[in-house]
């Protein structure tokens, strides 16, 4: 079984752990996530993925001619986040069936991650927070969403903790933008940073476009508390 098989399977079972709810649209961000960490870190090639055919699959099972996202389809098959969650699996385990397990086992066998670690070239998601996906959201998350930005996040960093990679220098920083946004918004509750600015926002949209200038507030303050260390 590969590493996302087993993944998707403690998903199914506690999807509250890992993406807060039983819900089609963060399990879709959450594995692009764990699939863009594969790629950059790990030079995955797309035929090693254990998804990959399958959202050919799903358009050609529900008879789709245009184009669209495996999880668009379920969701317009199920009308609801939970039930599109579970007709997920469902619809997986089907996909997987239909694939030739010696092939895939000859896939995965050929394209699995090296335990080199070194290997890895240094690529950093948090580092294109502010240069890449505050330019072009829809090219990393599908819509403007900051529910979606949190679980692409979440995807990339249990890739990245799965295979021993240390947390780089901005993903250190990323991690005090936490407590950073308990403290500005006056929260005492153990909500995300992303449902808190949701919370004060009007949509999803405008969440994210708020993180993005909160995210850069808060790195420009880390900054100026350095300078003044070093002046101190």
């Amino acid at each position: 079984m590969s590493n996302l098989s087993r993944l998707l399977k403690d998903i199914k079972e506690n999807p509250v752990m890992y993406i807060d709810k039983p819900s089609i649209t963060h399990l879709s961000s959450f594995v692009s996530g764990w699939y863009f960490s594969q790629i950059e870190h790990f030079g995955l090639n797309p035929e090693g993925y254990p998804m990959e055919g399958f959202n050919e699959w799903m358009q050609e099972r529900a008879k789709i001619t245009v184009s669209r996202s495996w999880s668009e389809i379920i969701m317009f098959l199920c009308h609801t986040e939970r039930n599109a969650f579970y007709r997920f699996f469902e619809e997986y385990e089907k996909f997987l069936k239909h694939k030739n397990d010696s092939k895939i086992l000859e896939r995965e066998e050929k394209y699995s991650p090296t335990k080199d670690n070194s290997k890895f070239r240094q690529f950093d998601i948090y580092d294109e927070i502010l240069k890449g996906i505050k330019k072009r959201p829809g090219m990393y998350l599908g819509s403007s969403s900051i529910t979606r930005l949190d679980m692409l996040l979440r995807g990339y960093s249990l890739s990245r903790r799965e295979v021993g990679i240390l947390p780089t220098e901005p993903e250190r920083e990323f991690e005090g933008f936490q407590s950073w946004i308990k403290e500005k918004y006056g929260i005492n509750s153990g909500q995300s940073w992303a449902k808190i600015i949701l919370f004060y926002s009007v949509d999803e949209h405008e969440a994210l476009q708020k993180f993005f200038e909160l995210f850069e507030e808060y790195l420009n303050q880390n900054k100026s508390s350095e300078v003044d260390e070093n002046c101190g």
